[in-house]
């Protein structure tokens, strides 16, 4: 994060999203998140921060369950999140810096973290989850990798609307150097608006990758005691709660 660009998916082609990741994309795993997170599931008042939020399609899924604050630093990807979740607070903001002023039941962290490309990046985002979270509460980090689970490999896919337009996606992850702490995420997007023109465009993403224990380190001193638990796709789900009280 630190340093870089902000990547044209999430800028200039945020339009798209909804064609690259609809919400039917998270039913499994935002099921999977909700069964982490009782007992605040299920109220209907209780109050989730998510840090990152990209386009909502996550998010949406957690409306029937929690009062909704959702944050990303990217204007145009809060736009789409906003289209599929109006009911919800929406606020323009870096998960580094952000402070609201307020505690929340849940604090969410889901693949937005990759971009915290630094220690002091990570250190950043956890500080900010701990000062958002009540001293009965709960922050969730969902990195799609830590070094130990990274492995080099592509991914497809897209989507077409109903007003003719139609995207599809190459996706490939390789890390070009093991001892540093990124990898990179290098996109093919072919693009078809409604009058069948189509454009193609590469975006590149670096991301961060970092130990395990590391991540267990930055938790704790941020004030935060947590586990991590392996999910049904492989990834490390960081479940978090604070030391001490408000």
């Amino acid at each position: 994060m630190t340093g870089q660009h902000q990547p044209l998916f999430y800028d200039t082609l945020a339009e798209w999203w909804p064609l690259f990741s609809p919400p039917d994309h998270y039913d499994e795993e935002a099921a999977d998140i909700l069964s982490r997170l009782a007992p605040h599931a299920g109220t209907g008042i209780a109050t989730m921060l998510e840090l990152g939020c990209g386009g909502g399609s996550l998010a949406s899924h957690f409306k029937p369950y929690f009062t909704l604050t959702l944050t990303d630093r990217s204007p145009s990807m809060l736009a789409v999140s906003q289209a599929v979740n109006p009911e919800c607070e929406h606020i323009v903001g870096d998960m580094r810096t952000l402070r609201l002023d307020r505690r929340f039941d849940v604090v969410l962290v889901h693949d937005a973290i990759m971009y915290a490309t630094t220690p002091d990046d990570v250190r950043a985002t956890i500080a900010t989850a701990a000062e958002h979270c009540r001293a009965a509460g709960t922050v969730i980090v969902l990195p799609d990798y830590v070094r130990e689970t990274f492995t080099p490999g592509t991914d497809h896919g897209g989507e077409d609307a109903k007003d003719g337009r139609g995207f599809r996606y190459l996706e490939w992850h390789w890390d070009p150097d093991p001892n540093d702490d990124t990898y990179i995420v290098d996109y093919a997007f072919l693009m078809r608006e409604a009058s069948g023109e189509v454009s193609v465009v590469h975006d590149r993403h670096v991301e961060g990758l970092f130990a395990r224990a590391r991540w267990l380190e930055w938790f704790a001193e941020c004030g935060l005691t947590a586990t991590s638990a392996i999910d049904q796709w492989g990834r490390d789900v960081f479940v978090a709660r604070p030391m001490k009280g408000e």
